[in-house]
């Protein structure tokens, strides 16, 4: 299969992007039941008609996905969702007034509408709308729902650029869909409205105290972060390792003089034993450290910044070849709390604490 890499302007309006003659193209893919790679304020995703149970297949064959991991369904507007989920609470509606289109994803009640491989077999849906031009026509244009995961193999960490979706897709997809880098770099909050108390599975971009200011009280699920919990994830695809790059990760948490020493100590180990040593870190520690790669992901003090380029990151440490990775860590709270999920998956919860 050839894949098709077409840019499209993000700065386009949604009205004008309706006529662009690629992303029309794009949605006639999709309405045949094929995939196609599209950019989204979070991270990119791969596109498929979300009420399709063979385009939903696809989508598992092409990531190499386990097919209990839910797929999330975009939409572009209300009456949209009230067409999958079969029942919306009041307290979702204010949260989507206020942060839709945007990085939340809620999760409902399923009509029968949505094929039970689009949800992973579950009984409910995650549904989201995405502030992406692009992704807002190409969801109107190929019929208001489309089912879009990340757009890269499964397991690796999530693409940011096109090009990232080239390197894990290439030949596998017909049509990725280029608008540059994304904003937020990370995938989206997800926050599951079955409970009777409302609970976030994933942690992101909308954090706990943004949705308590619209809707009260709102737990996280104990699983999200907690390094050696016990608890049981209640969304099927959080028990798998993600977001990971080839070279294992290991975390270290500590006061931040201690884990610079620490890491320091490790990696000259690491070094003498023939490896070749990556090291993540912030930029007030970047010239503190002694490795073969050094790359930081930007300041402490501005977390989004850290989050556009965690993936990126990732990534460069696959492209410089490193055999072991040694990182930092960052304080869970806001979006701390979506960069360390990440990160601890990305590690496999390997974790080492200094004082």
């Amino acid at each position: 299969m050839i894949t098709e890499l077409i840019k499209i302007d993000p700065n386009d309006s949604v009205e004008e992007l309706m006529s662009n003659y690629n992303l029309i193209k794009a949605a006639s893919i999709i309405k045949k039941g094929e995939l196609v790679a599209m950019p989204t304020e979070t991270v990119y995703g791969l596109g498929a008609d979300a009420l399709s149970s063979q385009a939903a297949k696809k989508i598992y064959r092409a990531k190499g996905r386990p097919s209990d991991n839910p797929l999330i369904v975009h939409v572009a507007d209300m009456e949209h969702v009230e067409m999958v989920a079969a029942d919306v609470p009041e307290a979702a509606r204010r949260l989507a007034k206020e942060y839709w289109p945007g990085p939340l994803t809620m999760i409902f009640n399923k009509t029968d509408l949505v094929p039970y491989e689009t949800t992973g077999g579950l009984d409910t849906v995650a549904v989201r709308m995405p502030n992406h031009n692009v992704a807002l026509a190409l969801i109107k244009l190929s019929g208001g729902f489309i089912a879009a995961p990340s757009a890269n193999v499964s397991g690796k960490p999530s693409p940011t650029e096109a090009r990232h979706v080239q390197e894990d897709l290439n030949g596998r997809i017909p049509m990725i869909l280029d608008s540059g880098a994304v904003g937020i770099g990370l995938e989206s909050t997800i926050i599951d409205f079955t409970e009777e108390t409302p609970t976030i599975l994933r942690p992101g971009y909308i954090t706990k105290s943004m949705a308590e200011k619209i809707i009260g009280n709102v737990c996280a699920d104990g699983a999200m972060i907690a390094i050696d919990s016990r608890d049981k994830p209640k969304a099927p695809g959080m028990k798998y390792r993600h977001y990971a790059p080839k070279a294992p990760i290991t975390v270290v948490m500590g006061d931040s003089d201690a884990v610079v020493d620490r890491i320091n100590s490790i990696a000259d180990t690491a070094s003498k034993s023939g490896k070749k040593v990556g090291v993540i870190c912030s930029e007030e520690t970047l010239l503190t450290y002694y490795a073969d790669e050094i790359i930081p992901l930007g300041s402490k003090g501005d977390e989004l910044s850290v989050a556009k380029n965690l993936f990126s990151v990732f990534r460069k440490m696959d492209e410089r070849n490193v055999d072991v990775i040694y990182s930092e860590s960052f304080k869970p709270e806001g979006l701390g709390a979506a960069i360390m999920n990440r990160l601890l998956k990305a590690a496999g919860q390997n974790v080492i604490r200094v004082n």
